[in-house]
This record gives C-alpha cells, structure tokens and sequence, in this order.
C-alpha cells in the first residue's frame, strides 16, 4: 500500500514492500543487508530497520506480471527524498483485486475512489 499512499490514497500502511527480483533462495542476500544496516530479521523476508520501519521484501506479486514487465511501466516517486519506481495505482489495484485478503478488500474501494477522482478531473481538464 506505500505505492497507493504516495499516489493520493489516504490511509496507513505498516511496512513498506519492497518488490525484488531474486529468485526466493537469495533472501539470504537482503537479510545480510539489512543486518549490517543495523537491522533485524523477523522472518525470513520481514525485517525491522533500525529507525524502526518495517520492511517486507516480495519475490513475486499475486495477479500481476513478472517483475520486468512490470518495472517497465512503474512510475517515479520520492520516498524520504530518494527516487524509486513503484507501481502505478491500477497495478496495486489488480494485485489486491486478485489476492483478496481482509486487508485488500478493504483497500478496493480506496484505491477505485482516487482513480475515479482521477479520471473525473482529467475529463474537466478536456
């Protein structure tokens, strides 16, 4: 959801998720990276930076392509200040229409009001 945040939904979101493209038997290699940051693992692809920010790192997304194809079409935003891909809000939208957790089903709806929004003013903007 930190996509969808810096993108104009209005809610919170605990962790930041971090797509990578690494086979899942490389975790190893983000969890070494965390620790020397002063990091802690809480499993296997969940980690607590040492300002406290929760960081989940995904190897694959449910509903979507593969990570390039993807990349391809992420857009820029800033987060604290460093550029960095994410994905476009209807992207995050097919993702959690597809995986339908509690938590997803609640982000539906936020999720569709800022694209109507969206497309609502860009239609005045015609």
């Amino acid at each position: 959801m930190t996509a969808a945040v810096l993108q104009g939904v209005m809610m919170n979101t605990l962790d930041t998720a971090i797509w990578v493209d690494l086979p899942t038997p490389q975790y190893m290699r983000l969890c070494n990276l965390i620790r020397a940051q002063g990091g802690t693992a809480l499993s296997p692809t969940l980690y607590v930076l040492e300002d406290g920010k929760l960081v989940n790192f995904l190897f694959a997304v449910t509903g979507l392509r593969k990570f390039a194809a993807e990349y391809n079409g992420a857009v820029m935003r800033k987060i604290e200040g460093v550029a960095v891909k994410i994905l476009p809000l209807e992207r995050v939208l097919k993702s959690k229409k597809t995986i339908r957790r509690d938590k997803d089903l609640a982000h539906i709806p936020l999720i569709e009001n800022v694209l109507k929004a969206r497309r609502e003013s860009e239609e005045k903007r015609k």
